[in-house]
């Protein structure tokens, strides 16, 4: 998302698993946003723990990082942005460790015997320190013969949405937004948290198989940060709608091109490589958060 300049309406908001924690960070705020030129003109609660503030202010990079300062060490999540246009009309989600809970592939590997192995590539890749592609295709090769018959025990033993997810998704949905997951990971897992959470669509890697295992390959082309960043670009087009319409969340480094293109891109629990570049970062309420930023009031939420 672009910094804006200029007197604007923004719109800054705190999100809290604590309620308290939430209302006591709108009572330092004042004094700390004035230090950026900026006003807090009307408080309004949206649910829980979450609070909008309509803010008048010059720029979003300055009110974002005084208020970060001040609420240092506060269990608070917070989003700046423009007042105007904040439901977003196209959702890009990562699955593995934003949407689900586990990484898909290191459950995987966990039954072939090679977890630890497999896990120190995966949090290196995604940390950005390893090409993506090639950390994948290294991984994969280490669960050749691993029978097929472990990825439904993996998605059923292992696999659970995040708290917020299907909340997220529905109430998107059903706001009119298109929501698809797309995922550096595989169709066999994608297929069934897609339909699990909600979403219209979901793009993946596949995974090579023969005799009834794993043939330690996986499709080519691979999907990764590039192909993120183009699925973002396709969705918007197809629904005619601008990227400062859309929104999009992950976690590792092979999603910070969609998350930097996208016009909010949030962090969920993020390697520090994303974190840095997002617009807003989530660390420590669920996934509602996302609606919340969005303007969504709780009474909203679609829960069923």
């Amino acid at each position: 998302m672009s910094q804006m300049r200029g007197s604007m309406q923004l719109a800054l908001t705190l999100v809290s698993p604590d309620p308290d924690a939430g209302a006591a960070a709108v009572s330092i705020l004042p004094a700390a946003l004035a230090g950026a030129g900026a006003r807090v003109k009307e408080p309004r609660a949206l649910g829980p723990g979450a609070i909008d503030l309509l803010i008048e202010g010059e720029d979003i990079a300055a009110v974002r990082a005084a208020a970060e300062t001040a609420l240092i060490g506060r269990p608070v999540d917070i989003c700046v942005q423009p007042w105007d246009g904040r439901r977003k009309r196209l959702l890009i989600a990562d699955m593995d460790s934003t949407i689900i809970g586990c990484e898909c592939l290191d459950e995987l590997a966990d039954f072939a015997g090679v977890k630890a192995e497999v896990s120190a590539i995966t949090e290196r890749a995604m940390r950005g320190e390893l090409a993506f592609e090639g950390a994948l295709r290294e991984r994969v090769a280490m669960l050749k013969g691993l029978p097929l018959g472990a990825l439904q025990q993996a998605y059923d033993e292992r696999v659970r949405l995040n708290p917020g997810a299907r909340t997220l998704v529905r109430t998107m949905g059903t706001g009119g937004a298109r929501c698809v997951l797309v995922s550096g990971g595989f169709s066999f897992f994608t297929g069934r948290v897609a339909k699990a959470a909600g979403f219209h669509a979901d793009r993946a890697n596949t995974l090579g198989e023969g005799a009834g295992a794993l043939d330690g390959t996986v499709g080519e082309p691979i999907l990764g940060r590039e192909a993120k960043l183009s699925a973002l670009q396709y969705e918007a087009a197809g629904v005619d709608a601008p990227l400062s319409a859309t929104l999009a969340i992950g976690d590792g480094a092979n999603d910070l091109a969609m998350i930097e293109a996208a016009g909010l891109g949030v962090a969920y629990r993020a390697k520090p490589i994303v974190a840095a570049q997002a617009d807003a970062k989530v660390d420590h309420a669920d996934l509602t958060a996302l609606l919340y930023f969005q303007g969504y009031r709780a009474a909203e939420f679609v829960t069923d």
